[in-house]
């Protein structure tokens, strides 16, 4: 359970720093507080998307990983990220990725962001 928290934390700090970062990421609100518990609601929803959606979707992308020499992947977390952004506008979060290049590169940020921190705070899994 403490991994699942930490993990969900870091999915949180590193979808903010996204929105910090990225023009077409959106996370709107009207104060801290609205901001905190909505990327916390965005990155549980970002973590299921990854739980059920991207193993499947991998798994049928298996010629473009050998085709791209895994650069593939880079599309696959953009497409998710743009998935977790379509599924917040269904349950009324306030968090909005416009287009498809804002989702790659807040993809990107999202991986190096999360990556430093799983890094710096360590890996129990």
């Amino acid at each position: 359970m403490k991994g699942f928290v930490i993990k969900t934390l870091i999915n949180a700090a590193a979808i903010w720093v996204a929105a910090w970062i990225v023009a077409g990421i959106t996370l709107t609100g009207d104060d801290w507080q609205h901001k905190s518990l909505t990327v916390v609601a965005v990155a549980l929803v970002f973590g299921v998307v990854n739980w059920l959606i991207k193993p499947v979707v991998k798994l049928f992308s298996i010629p473009l990983f050998i085709l791209t020499l895994g650069l593939i992947t880079f599309v696959i977390n953009a497409l998710m990220l743009w998935l977790t952004s379509w599924a917040s506008e269904k349950l009324n979060l306030d968090f909005h990725v416009e287009g498809f290049w804002a989702a790659l590169f807040g993809a990107l940020i999202i991986s190096l962001v999360s990556w430093g921190l799983n890094l710096a705070l360590g890996d129990e899994d």
